[in-house]
């Protein structure tokens, strides 16, 4: 049966992107396969990982768009052109309004590096989430993969990891683990899962 075309959208370096590369060469994704990786940075490197590994890109920047309505479109119409039926989001800090959501309804996923309801929502991306975590002394954090809707980080939950803290983790010593420890793991996983239950509707 035809796999799921995958479309991931990133801004960044592409670990999570990297991951999810390795775990289709491995076999972990085998219902579905990335065929495009769209960036809202030029130079993001992630780009560059998708390159490596055959895939095709695209960029899309704000600062070329309008508004935000023109940039969605644009999003919108760089993933249908590549046929694109499932998208990850892997580290993409832009955030998308209800025109995009809806047009991915139930049908885009995103990692985020807390146990969600913990330290997530607006603003809540990248070391700050950490850092967060940190100050207010929880032992345990970890990673959850959601469906994206019109709240941040509000979609259902698909999956959860949790990873302890140690003594003496600072906020960067922290978000690696939490990456090989839960991120790495559970968004694999979550997209195999996602799109074997896409392929039994289609």
């Amino acid at each position: 049966m035809e796999k799921i075309k995958i479309g991931v959208l990133v801004s960044g370096g592409g670990t999570n992107l990297q991951a999810l590369i390795d775990a289709q060469r491995s076999g972990i994704i085998k219902s579905g396969e990335i065929t495009l990786v769209v960036s809202d940075r030029s130079d993001a490197y992630a780009l560059t990982r998708a390159e490596k590994a055959g895939i095709k890109t695209a960029v899309v920047l704000k600062k070329d768009c309008a508004d935000r309505a023109e940039f969605e479109d644009r999003l919108i119409a760089a993933l249908r052109d590549s046929g694109v039926e499932f998208v990850v989001l892997a580290g993409f800090t832009a955030i998308l309004g209800e025109r995009f959501i809806r047009e991915y309804s139930g049908r885009i996923i995103n990692v985020h590096p807390s146990l969600i309801p913990s330290f997530c929502g607006k603003g809540y991306y990248g070391l700050k989430v950490h850092e967060e975590a940190l100050k207010y002394g929880v032992k345990v954090t970890g990673a959850t993969v959601h469906f994206v809707n019109e709240i941040p980080d509000g979609g259902r939950i698909i999956m959860q990891k949790a990873v302890e803290i140690e003594d003496g983790d600072t906020p960067e010593v922290l978000q690696r683990r939490v990456m090989e420890q839960a991120e790495w793991i559970i968004l694999p996983l979550s997209v195999e899962k996602i799109c074997n239950k896409l392929k039994e509707t289609k």
